[in-house]
């Protein structure tokens, strides 16, 4: 499923990036360790973590896109990056577990 239609679906707000590639695979998780051993490639990745290294991990990955939850918010540095390696940064006031059943409702699957 595209990205797009993802945040469609689940009324994400799209921050930035190639909101086009599809996704086969979600993954959710705040270690960036966790995240880079376990995600598989056209993941998306829920998160609470905001930070620049967000995209490096995603970009390591092959991570398409990441959802930030609890309403947080991206700082500039991270956006600049998740645009320039084409990751497409999301948010939402949703928890993490509100958006890992509504992806997996959706036929999102680990």
């Amino acid at each position: 499923m595209k990205i797009s239609q993802i945040a469609e679906k689940l009324g994400l707000e799209i921050c930035c990036g190639n909101c086009e590639e599809e996704v086969l695979h979600g993954c959710a998780g705040d270690l960036l360790s966790e995240v880079m051993s376990h995600a598989k490639p056209s993941s998306i990745w829920i998160t609470v973590q905001s930070h620049v290294n967000i995209v490096a991990v995603a970009a390591i990955s092959g991570i398409k896109a990441i959802v930030l939850c609890n309403d947080h918010k991206y700082p500039q540095e991270t956006i600049v990056k998740a645009e320039h390696e084409g990751v497409c940064l999301l948010r939402t006031n949703k928890s993490p577990f509100e958006i890992a059943g509504l992806l997996y409702s959706i036929g999102i699957k680990p």
